[in-house]
């Protein structure tokens, strides 16, 4: 069996009800970690996956939903030469070969199941809670003290998991140079804020950050932080996206929460400047609400707020494999937990080398998903050229 092809059962085995460990092991390349073990474990009753793996003598835990680990197991697959999934039922051994060949032997359980280990206990954020961070303590989201304070443990968690985020991309920034970044539509700038200081004061970078954003009160009041703070390379601007020129090339373009379209003129600068890392968390999305059509589909596109939820998940899906197309490798993710807000995810892209793309596979997709839904997004009318070429 294909490696791609067992994707079904990776997503079976790991069933909240069934699933107890996993261990992929004998590593494909010497540097990566002998083991990686992933375990299930309940944060407000919400079913999430550990990954636990040892670097210089430090283990290191990381911790995704559902999805998210999913696609980390189906990667992790490419580079190990065999896994163990342990179930309530039975054991599932699965063996790979040179060539991508996936060989499965069920075996009886060898584990009991236990009580999901709880992480309702204090979380190990990347900005620390209780600690005194300046700016947290100006935006008003935590004390003196550093408690976060009621009513912002919302934007508390969202600006660590964020920044969760930004910390698996750093491996692709260089650290010999500023890195060049660009926040369209921040907005009152909590995460800019934070990007700032994750990656200038806590790793060290030589940064220069633009925020942009309508709003002239409010880019004058961030403005006016930044320089409070000390964050001397950090700037913001009034304008709008389209009319924006910056420097070029960007390492990582940042949009989160711009509306409808607002997102798509973010994505065409982001590919135009040959971004290396590009992240967005898209707001309202209508444009394809009007367009969508599809005749089997109708029991769903009959319904208003179902037609209204499934635009929103074809604008991302089109989105993503655009993005593809013009030579990035792309992934939509869970941003943070449907509980602190709808506006939950997150597309990420990094761009690949040329020889790392497969452009006419990719584009045949894409024209047969739209042909299906007789959609055209706004950021294909951006890059007609080049899907044409």
């Amino acid at each position: 069996m294909k490696l791609d092809k067992i994707n079904s059962l990776i997503q079976e085995l790991l069933q909240e009800n069934s699933f107890l460990q996993a261990i992929l092991s004998s590593p494909r390349d010497r540097i990566l970690s002998q083991k990686i073990t992933i375990r299930p474990f309940s944060i407000k009753n919400n079913w999430r996956l550990q990954f636990s793996h040892q670097q210089n003598q430090k283990v290191i835990h990381k911790n995704y939903s559902v999805e998210e680990g999913t696609e980390k197991i189906l990667e992790a697959l490419k580079h190990y030469k065999q896994a163990l999934f342990c179930t309530v039922s039975k054991d599932y051994q699965i063996l790979i070969s040179k060539k991508g060949e996936a060989t499965i032997i069920h075996k009886p359980a060898s584990k009991k199941a236990t009580p999901l280990l709880n992480h309702n206990r204090s979380k190990n954020y990347l900005l620390k809670e209780n600690e005194p961070i300046p700016f947290l303590q100006e935006l008003g989201v935590s004390s003196n003290l550093g408690k976060v304070l009621p009513g912002k443990r919302d934007k508390f968690c969202q600006i660590n998991r964020f920044l969760e985020m930004v910390q698996d991309i750093v491996p692709y920034f260089a650290k010999d140079k500023t890195l060049q970044i660009v926040d369209f539509g921040c907005g009152k700038a909590y995460l800019t804020f934070a990007l700032y200081y994750y990656l200038h004061f806590q790793l060290k970078y030589k940064v220069q950050i633009t925020g942009l954003d309508l709003k002239a009160d409010v880019v004058a009041q961030c403005q006016n932080l930044a320089k409070k703070l000390g964050f001397t390379h950090l700037h913001f601007i009034q304008g709008d996206i389209n009319a924006y020129m910056g420097n070029e090339p960007i390492d990582l373009m940042v949009s989160l929460h711009a509306c409808d379209t607002a997102t798509d003129a973010a994505l065409e600068k982001a590919v135009r400047w040959q971004a290396q890392v590009i992240m967005v968390v898209p707001c309202c999305q209508h444009e394809l609400y009007k367009q969508v059509q599809c005749e089997s589909l109708e029991p769903l596109l009959s319904h208003g707020i179902l037609k209204e939820r499934f635009s929103a998940l074809v604008t991302e899906a089109a989105r993503a494999k655009l993005l593809e197309i013009l030579g990035y490798k792309t992934q939509v993710i869970e941003f943070i937990d449907m509980e602190h807000t709808p506006k939950n995810l997150l597309i990420r892209a990094i761009r690949q080398s040329s020889s790392e793309t497969r452009h006419a596979e990719l584009l045949k997709q894409y024209y047969q998903f739209k042909k299906t839904l007789e959609i055209k997004p706004f950021l294909e009318k951006c890059f007609i050229q080049e899907l044409i070429s």
